[in-house]
């Protein structure tokens, strides 16, 4: 079961990071990321290959409302993006659950410092505290061993692969249930 939110009434704050809504003055700081051959593929998006692409997506964020920008605060750039969707708990135990699925991406000059496990551990505590979310779901291609290590250090436990019709790949999906956060 959906949990509806709008991120835009929405700021989180780790030690190196905002999370809050994207802006349209973001576009510069997403091209920047988003244009980098192998981001988005692992997240199963093509790279960016003109601002015009990044406009088009970055228009979805502004009319969706459900993906936070990440600023890096040493900096002050948007270096990634961290999104909460609809989750395909269909056909699993956990169907009826007020749950969302997180996805996310990540500037390659930014990967292996923590960052992602640090934003998501705050979107977890978000999604179960002040949300009321009883699941989070979190998934990632075979072979994608970045997205794995944040999964595994988050908590999240595996649920099943499949392969995406949509992306030609298997996806490895994750679980994680409020419960097993102390019932928070």
């Amino acid at each position: 079961m959906d949990i509806q939110f709008d991120v835009t009434k929405v700021t989180l704050e780790t030690p190196r990071l905002l999370l809050r809504g994207f802006r349209e003055a973001d576009a510069a700081d997403f091209y920047t990321y988003a244009s980098v051959p192998g981001v988005g593929e692992m997240a199963g998006w093509k790279h960016h290959e003109s601002m015009a692409d990044t406009y088009r997506v970055l228009g979805m964020f502004l009319e969706e409302k459900n993906v936070f920008a990440l600023v890096h605060k040493e900096s002050g750039r948007v270096i990634g993006s961290l999104g909460l969707h609809v989750s395909s708990t269909a056909g699993t135990p956990y169907e009826l659950l007020r749950s969302k699925e997180i996805g996310y991406v990540l500037a390659k000059d930014f990967w292996g410092k923590g960052l992602m496990p640090e934003a998501v551990k705050e979107v977890i505590r978000y999604c179960f505290e002040e949300l009321g979310a009883e699941l989070l779901t979190v998934g990632h291609f075979r072979g994608n061993e970045q997205s794995k290590r944040v999964i595994e250090k988050c908590g999240f436990t595996f649920l099943r692969s499949y392969n995406s019709e949509k992306h030609g790949k298997d996806v490895c999906e994750y679980v994680l249930k409020r419960e097993t956060m102390g019932g928070r």
